[in-house]
């Protein structure tokens, strides 16, 4: 009798797998990801936010290949910030300077517990294969199963020219670009995929760790528990 196969927390994602920095899916896709940084639209003049509507506007009809355009906002953890703001008052010998940054801790724990701070990040999907667009966003046009080294591959080629011309249609609006490499991309999904834990602790996880099975049945768990403790006590 074949042996029950672990369940895993793979099984369940869209992912096949994270390499040199491009996303490999499932459905024989790969993508990049690119975080862009933000203009503040409300602070530029009238002519310079008509300008930047049409340099837009000429970025999107300049383009001949599909992208997704993500904004992700989440609660910012402000503890790590907060901690720094400890370690520089516990450095001062001023009672003036020590004074001025407990007051600003005050304000900063007083602010976030009345209102919620939210870090918004930008992201710009680039596919590799052809794509469709569906409610819901943008989807493959599977060409049924791939081996995936091969896709890795030919991803590298298709989306090096992408990722180039983005970069410098979105420089023209003052926006930078920065491709998430292998590790960034982990942290990104593991945040996504946990986001309560992530906000507690920080992902302790390498490219490589995320590939392993992470689920378990419970009763087997439990069988191997009751093993261990029996080759401990040398029953």
């Amino acid at each position: 009798m074949n042996p029950k196969r672990l369940a895993s927390t793979q099984d369940h994602l869209e992912i096949e797998d994270i390499r040199d920095s491009i996303v490999i899916l499932k459905n024989g896709n790969a993508v990049s990801v690119l975080q862009t940084t933000a203009v503040n639209f409300d602070l530029l003049s009238e002519g310079e936010q008509d300008a930047m509507i049409f340099t837009y506007a000429a970025l999107l009809n300049s383009l001949t290949f599909p992208i997704q355009v993500i904004v992700r906002s989440k609660i910012t953890d402000i503890s790590s910030y907060l901690a720094r703001l400890e370690a520089q008052k516990n450095k001062q010998k001023n009672p003036n300077l020590v004074a001025t940054i407990s007051r600003y801790q005050n304000f900063v724990r007083d602010l976030v517990a009345k209102n919620q701070v939210l870090d918004k990040r930008f992201y710009v999907i680039i596919p590799y294969l052809e794509t469709r667009f569906t409610k819901t966003g943008i989807k493959a046009v599977s060409k049924g199963k791939v081996n995936k080294w091969d896709t890795l591959e030919q991803a590298k080629v298709q989306l090096a020219p992408k990722k180039e011309t983005i970069t410098k249609l979105l420089a023209r609006i003052g926006v930078k670009v920065k491709e998430l490499n292998t590790q960034e991309l982990v942290e990104l999904f593991y945040d996504i995929y946990n986001s309560e834990v992530a906000r507690e602790q920080k992902i302790a996880l390498t490219a490589s760790d995320y590939t392993k099975p992470l689920v378990e049945p419970h009763l087997l768990v439990l069988k191997r528990a009751v093993v261990t403790e029996k080759e401990g006590t040398g029953v």
